[in-house]
C-alpha cells in the first residue's frame, strides 16, 4: 500500500487511514452507449454525447440539444438515473467524466461514452470529484496511449486505483465540492449574462450599417448620427516598435503594452519613460487584429500595437471599434497598419455629452465583467487547491 493514506486538509472528526480501491471495486457495472445518430431534438428525449459535456465545468452543455435517431422503446436501459458517471472513451477529450442529475431531464447516452454505475455504500460526488484530480488525469494521460487516437475502455476505466475514506468523510467531501460547484456555476451564469448583456447591448447602442441613429440612446438625444474616418478623429495615430529589453522591468511606473488580449496586452513595465500619453485607444495590429482598449495610464505600445489619441471619448471609441468588423486578407501573420485603420469609418453622435454618457455606460459594465471573471477565477482556483489536498 502507498504510504500517504491521509489527505493534507480534512474535516474536524476525521482521522482513519484511507484505503486503496479500484473503481471496478466502487461501481457495481460499467456499460457503453447507444450506438445511434443523434437527430433534431424532439423536446423530451435528450441524447448526451462527448462533445456535449462541457469541458470545464463537466456538466451536460444544452445549448444544442438532440435526441438519439431510434426507436425509443429499444434503448431503456441507456437511459440514465441520478447517480451514474459517464466516461469519455476516446478521442481528445479521453477521460473527461460527467454526472447526471435530475434537472438534466431525460437523458440517454450515446457510445462513445461508458456509464458507471456506483454502489450504494460508497457517496456518488465524491467518487465522482475524484475524477477531476491530477492523479486521475495522470491515470488516463498514461492508459489512453495508442497507436492511433486515444482511448480508455472500459476494463481500463475498471482498474484505475484511487483512495477511499469511510462513508461519512466520503459524504462530506461530496457535499462540500457539490456546494462549491454550485457557486462557481452561479458565477459563471453572472458572468455569461453579463457578457450577452454587453453584446447585445453594442449591437444597439451604435447604428447599424446603413442607419443613422442606434436602436436605443440616453433620454434627451434625438440628433442623427455622422460617419467619420478615424484618421479624421486622431490627434496621433502611431505603431509600436520594438521593446528595449534592458529597460523592462516585471514592476513599474509604465506598462509597455504588445498586441496580446490576455493581462491586458501588458508585458512588463518602464520606469521613467513612456511613449503614449493616457487617455488613448490601443489597438491590435497582429494576428487577432483589430481588437480595441482604452488606456488611462501612460504606456509604450510595442510590436506593431496601433494606438490613436483623439479628443473623443476613449470607452466610446473603444467600444465603436469593437463594433467593426476589421478583416486583414494575408497568406502569414495579418497584420492591421496605421493608414489602414485610419480609413475605417465610425458613427459619432453629434453631441459629445452622449459620446461620453455611452462610453461611461460600457466602462462601468466592463468594471462589473472584471470583478465576476475575478470572483469566477478565484472560486476555480479554490476548487483546484481542495482537490489536491483534500483527496489522497
Amino acid at each position: 500500500m502507498a504510504k500517504n493514506t491521509k489527505p493534507a486538509i480534512r474535516f474536524k472528526g476525521f482521522t482513519d487511514d484511507w484505503e486503496q480501491r479500484k473503481l471496478g471495486e466502487i461501481a457495481c457495472s460499467f456499460e457503453y452507449g447507444l450506438n445511434a445518430a443523434a437527430k433534431k431534438y424532439d423536446g423530451k428525449n435528450k441524447y448526451i454525447r462527448i462533445t456535449d459535456i462541457d469541458e470545464n465545468s463537466h456538466c451536460f452543455n444544452d445549448d444544442d440539444l438532440t435526441s438519439p435517431d431510434i426507436d425509443l422503446e429499444n434503448a431503456e436501459r441507456y437511459k440514465l438515473i441520478e447517480g451514474d458517471i459517464l466516461f469519455a472513451r476516446t478521442g481528445a477529450s479521453v477521460g473527461k467524466s460527467y454526472i447526471y442529475r435530475k434537472s438534466d431531464g431525460l437523458v440517454y447516452y450515446a457510445g462513445f461514452l461508458i456509464r458507471g454505475k456506483i454502489k450504494d455504500n460508497y457517496d456518488i460526488e465524491f467518487v465522482f470529484q475524484n475524477t477531476l484530480t491530477d492523479g486521475y488525469w495522470n491515470y488516463i494521460s498514461v492508459t489512453s496511449q495508442r497507436s492511433g487516437q486515444p482511448g480508455v475502455n472500459a476494463q481500463e476505466y475498471q482498474e484505475y486505483v484511487l483512495k477511499v475514506p469511510k462513508f461519512k468523510e466520503q459524504f462530506k467531501l461530496g457535499s462540500f465540492f457539490r456546494n462549491l460547484d454550485r457557486l462557481i456555476t452561479l458565477h459563471q451564469r453572472k458572468y455569461d449574462s453579463l457578457v450577452n448583456v454587453k453584446k447585445a447591448m453594442l449591437e444597439k447602442m451604435f447604428p447599424k450599417n446603413g442607419e443613422t441613429v442606434p436602436e436605443i440612446r440616453f433620454k434627451g438625444f434625438t440628433d442623427a448620427w455622422e460617419q467619420r474616418k478615424l484618421g479624421e478623429v486622431a490627434t496621433e495615430m502611431i505603431a509600436g516598435g520594438d521593446v528595449d529589453k534592458e529597460l523592462l522591468l516585471e514592476e513599474g511606473h509604465y506598462p509597455v503594452i504588445a498586441n496580446a488580449l490576455t493581462n491586458d496586452g501588458i508585458v512588463g513595465y518602464y520606469n521613467d519613460q513612456y511613449r503614449i500619453k493616457a487617455p488613448a485607444v490601443t489597438v491590435t495590429g497582429r494576428g487577432d487584429v483589430g481588437h480595441a482598449k482604452a488606456r488611462n495610464v501612460d504606456f509604450t505600445p510595442v510590436v506593431r500595437l496601433l494606438s490613436i489619441k483623439t479628443n473623443h471619448d476613449v470607452y466610446f471609441l473603444e467600444n465603436a471599434i469593437n463594433t467593426l468588423k476589421i478583416v486583414i486578407e494575408s497568406t502569414g501573420v495579418p497584420q492591421l497598419t496605421v493608414p489602414q485603420l485610419a480609413k475605417y469609418e465610425i458613427s459619432f453622435p453629434k453631441a459629445l455629452k452622449e459620446e461620453e454618457k455611452i462610453g461611461q455606460y460600457f466602462a462601468n459594465l466592463d468594471h462589473l465583467i472584471t470583478l465576476h471573471q475575478r470572483k469566477l477565477e478565484k472560486l476555480k482556483n479554490i476548487k483546484k487547491s481542495c482537490l489536491e489536498k483534500m483527496f489522497v
